[in-house]
């Protein structure tokens, strides 16, 4: 962690959190005096190209994948059809343009991108964008964290119209003030982000490496389409994996209806399809409960889960897996999550581990006209194609991957947290 200290004693004008050598207020223009609007165009996704003469900057990927600086040389980014270049009749950006969104589904509204283009590439903003080009010199970088900071962000929400999809004007983020240190502050600030997001960066790396590892082990460990056996196994095992159904090698369950207003906001945890989501993306969600005497009465009619039971969605992202972990009371959502005991007829980490195979997913892609499913019932579930190998062999496997999940969860906490910090000091290092 970079050597800051706090400070509040000059008000609004200085950052909580600062580096130590650096003292004084900082300055601050309104955006329309600092900043020069630029020209974008209005073309569609269909009228751009993988590849091509012009970059495009779209909305929507400032919006979900980018951060708050992009290189031009660095970023994958679609292209202006040759068709459509024609139509491009707008400011081409250079290093040190920031580009901000004016229209998402929430509050994200106004999230922005600095702009790093040293080699002078053709590059222009999209549908649904304001670039603008600062009339000062700016450290590089520092703009873009800073427009995305919560502390510049708050400015923001007065201005902020609609309600199913929010948008904001260039006169109303005109209105906003641009708080800034010395050039010499700038550059250390930067230096700082910098460094986190380089952190940040290698995480997410190694977290889609694990996972693309993990993903390739699966397609090898359980046997594909028309075959018994998997392409590797471990020493020992030569038997051929029986076929059979869910439907036959276990009982299928449904919780008793629960309606929404019998939601509590403490007791017993009642799980839902974006629980199991959120436990395998290792996010955090808004948690639901029931109460403890709801909870006797509905399990008093259909059973309790239990340790090993398994989960899965059967509605939103479809056919995804959870282990119940212990015998603490637990309800579920009836139909939203379909319930599997165990009953100590498999292991179920090898079970959980099928749900995510690339065998599963692609018969859950063949029962659906459309490769999508809206809605993966308990009679679909019951027909559901299972190869199993002998419990010995379950077990292997399961701590196999259970291992191999393990260390994926290890770096995505990692990965986490470095973006909890960021976050942290975005709050506390800006005005």
């Amino acid at each position: 962690m970079a050597n800051v200290s706090s400070s509040n004693s000059l008000g609004e004008r200085v950052p909580k959190l600062r580096f130590p050598e650096f003292e004084g207020e900082w300055d601050f223009e309104l955006f329309s005096d600092l900043f020069t609007f630029l020209s974008n165009n209005t073309l569609s996704r269909a009228e751009l190209s993988e590849t091509g003469n012009i970059r495009n900057i779209h909305y929507g990927d400032i919006l979900v994948r980018y951060t708050d600086v992009i290189n031009i040389d660095d970023e994958i980014m679609p292209f202006v059809s040759n068709n459509s270049e024609g139509k491009v009749r707008c400011d081409v950006l250079r290093t040190g343009d920031v580009i901000i969104t004016d229209t998402a589904e929430d509050d994200t509204v106004g999230k922005a991108i600095e702009i790093i283009n040293h080699n002078n590439k053709s590059v222009v903003s999209g549908l649904h964008t304001m670039p603008c080009r600062p009339n000062r010199d700016f450290t590089a970088s520092f703009l873009g964290y800073y427009i995305n900071s919560n502390t510049y962000h708050s400015q923001l929400y007065p201005y902020m119209q609609g309600i199913k999809v929010t948008s904001i004007s260039k006169a109303n983020i005109g209105k906003t003030l641009i708080h800034f240190p010395s050039r010499s502050e700038q550059k250390k600030i930067v230096e700082l982000f910098n460094l986190i997001e380089k952190k940040i960066l290698v995480q997410k790396k190694l977290v889609k490496a694990l996972k693309l590892y993990k993903r390739g082990l699966l397609s090898k460990l359980f046997p594909q389409k028309g075959e018994s056996v998997p392409h590797y196994r471990f020493t020992g095992f030569m038997d051929a994996w029986e076929q059979r159904k869910f439907g036959e090698i276990t009982e299928l369950k449904s919780a008793s209806r629960v309606h929404k207003e019998e939601w509590t906001t403490e007791g017993v945890p009642f799980y839902r399809s974006s629980d199991v989501m959120a436990a395998i993306n290792g996010t955090e969600n808004d948690k639901a409960f029931i109460s403890q005497e709801l909870y006797e009465k509905l399990s008093s009619a259909s059973g309790r889960l239990e340790a090993g039971d398994i989960l899965v969605t059967g509605g939103g992202s479809v056919g995804n897996p959870y282990i119940v972990p212990d015998n603490a009371p637990l309800y579920t959502k009836d139909a939203d999550l379909l319930w599997i005991k165990n009953q100590g007829r498999f292991n179920s980490y090898f079970v959980y581990e099928f749900f995510l195979s690339p065998s599963f997913r692609s018969y859950l892609g063949s029962i659906s006209h459309v490769g999508t499913i809206a809605h993966y019932t308990i009679t679909q579930l019951s027909e559901t194609p299972i190869s199993l190998p002998s419990v010995e062999e379950q077990d292997k496997l399961g701590k196999y991957f259970q291992r191999i999940d393990h260390l994926i969860t290890l770096h995505q906490r990692k990965y986490n947290s470095y973006k909890k910090e960021k976050l942290a000091l975005l709050q506390q290092m800006f005005i």
